[in-house]
């Protein structure tokens, strides 16, 4: 029977939601605020942007008067000053544009490099709970794919809004100067483009987030099969190719939402295309119909007429790339919703506003247990944990005491899933009790700094962790500024100094994704030395010799 982990559509870490338009001008209001810490510099970039698009109306009207004036009367001297003239304007506009793509990517990388460190920071304070009902390739897809897919709306979206717009706005303004007429001809079309805009960025939007949940879907199954512990399941199990069965259904569900996505209003993209490029041959026959039908009385010179449809010109992909930016938006609009999903869900364990911080070199290590009561579930902290039917989920520990004194080896005895584990983790304050209290010196746990409890406190777990890095590091993660002398010292105390030095690079042999090249005895052995190298003031060993 094959184990159901979610099917791509409905996701358990992204439940599916109404939208309405409250929420929409929330989250735009927050993606704006991330914007924040760099008024200054986005005031840098939107003035440079004013001066570049006003540059860019000059070669246009310079035209215009070499065609009305330059050229009809003979004059060289005005003719070499608006060819000048149009040489310079562009190259000002490029040195400005250079600057201030510049400083607009400068300003987006940072208010990515604040996303991610936010997000990141956030998730560091989450309960263990959160990590317990979450998938590992859920949240590293928050951090990656979604995180990932806004860049370019940081990075070249907020300026380019602002550069687009103000192209169109002057350039409207100058098309109405030459010609009225002619200018709202131009914009026949633009109400129904809106419209259709609107409608086809509320799709884009829609298929974006189904587009990142199902990528959170492949990356928590790749995180499943292609690990170490994973590899190994597959070919003991000969599952690699149902696996590989799975994956490609899974990738086949993916590729088609990304070319739905990719393809949603291409149809509509073509009509308005097609609009601007028949546009100005519209512009040159009624303009040209009026001037031979006026002849010298005509409204319009030929001059106004070039300067115009070059205007017009000018002015139909900055209106495009506005039509397109927001249904881009829509899509990010949906990314961010997913990162501010995360930012918003609560850190059940925090520091309390008065909470004391401990001195690791004054703590004594007086472990004391009262009438501790603890169940787990969403809402551990209220006295309202149901199950799925309703009823209220059974107590995994009930009024349980005992204490520790210093110097103490207190043996918690009792069959599997007794809470044997989920008594140190509260201790440690991975959790929090519902009723009664956890107390090391006379100070509840609640009451202490997170940091502080976790520098007086050490822990070998059943499950060992080593990180893809050299044996001295993994030793050193509790205690970086410890010398060779206290390395050495902790690895014999542990039994495991001669393994190290047998290895190839001795302490500096990388052990590997969660330490696979070693033995799990060799594991369990660098993991009390690294304790017992942080010499905490209270050590827990939950059967961590279990392997040895």
């Amino acid at each position: 029977m094959p184990i159901n982990r979610g099917g791509p559509d409905h996701s358990p870490e992204t439940p599916r939601t109404t939208r309405n338009p409250n929420q929409d001008r929330e989250t735009l209001r927050r993606v704006i605020g991330v914007f924040g810490p760099y008024r200054a510099q986005i005031g840098v970039i939107a003035f440079a942007i004013l001066v570049s698009s006003a540059i860019g109306l000059v070669n246009p009207l310079l035209l215009k008067q070499i065609i009305d004036h330059a050229i009809p009367s003979r004059d060289m001297s005005l003719l070499n000053l608006y060819v000048a003239l149009m040489i310079v304007a562009p190259i000002a506009a490029g040195l400005i544009g250079v600057g201030q793509t510049y400083l607009s990517n400068r300003v987006g990388q940072a208010v990515m490099r604040d996303i991610r460190l936010k997000l990141y920071s956030h998730l560091q304070g989450m309960s263990l709970s959160f990590f317990t009902n979450t998938r590992v390739g859920e949240i590293q897809s928050r951090l990656s794919n979604d995180v990932g897919g806004v860049q370019s709306v940081l990075t070249n979206t907020a300026a380019s809004i602002v550069a687009n717009l103000t192209t169109v706005i002057s350039t409207v303004v100058a098309m109405a100067l030459i010609s009225g007429r002619l200018t709202l001809l131009s914009f026949a079309l633009l109400p129904i483009a809106l419209y259709l805009t609107q409608r086809v960025g509320q799709t884009r939007r829609r298929l974006s987030g189904q587009t990142q949940r199902s990528m959170a879907d492949m990356s928590s199954m790749v995180e499943e099969t292609l690990s170490v512990s994973g590899v190994l399941l597959t070919k003991t199990f000969g599952r690699q190719s149902q696996e590989i069965e799975r994956f490609g259904a899974e990738n086949d569900h993916l590729s088609g939402l990304q070319l739905r996505q990719q393809m949603v209003g291409r149809w509509y993209f073509m009509t308005v295309g097609t609009f601007f490029a028949i546009a100005p041959a519209l512009a040159y026959w009624l303009a040209g119909r009026s001037i031979i039908s006026s002849g010298s009385s005509a409204a319009l010179t030929i001059g106004d007429l070039v300067a115009f449809t070059t205007l017009q010109a000018r002015l139909f992909f900055p209106l495009g790339a506005l039509l397109n930016i927001q249904i881009d938006i829509q899509g990010a609009l949906a990314l961010f919703e997913r990162i501010f999903d995360y930012l918003d869900r609560p850190q059940e364990i925090i520091d309390a506003p008065d909470a004391v911080t401990l001195d690791p070199l004054r703590v004594e290590g007086h472990v004391a247990y009262n009438g501790v009561h603890f169940r787990y579930g969403e809402a551990a902290a209220s006295n309202g944990v149901v199950d799925d039917k309703g009823e209220k989920r059974p107590w995994t520990l009930e009024g349980i005491s005992f204490e520790g004194r210093p110097g103490e080896l207190i043996a918690l005895v009792g069959p599997s899933g007794a809470g044997k584990t989920t008594l140190t983790y509260l201790l440690a304050r991975l959790y929090d009790v519902e009723h009664g209290s956890v107390s090391i010196d006379g100070h509840d746990v609640r009451d202490v700094t997170l940091e502080s409890l976790g520098s007086v406190i050490g822990a070998v777990t059943q499950e060992t962790h080593l990180y893809h890095a050299s044996v001295r590091d993994n030793l050193r993660y509790g205690r970086p500024e410890a010398t060779d002398d206290e390395l050495i010292a902790a690895a014999k105390a542990a039994a495991i100094h001669d393994r190290i030095m047998e290895l190839d690079l001795g302490y500096d042999t990388v052990v590997g994704e969660r330490g696979f090249r070693l033995s799990g005895g060799e594991k369990q052995r660098l993991a009390i030395a690294r304790v017992i190298l942080k010499d905490p003031r209270v050590l827990i060993l939950d059967e961590a010799t279990s392997a040895l």
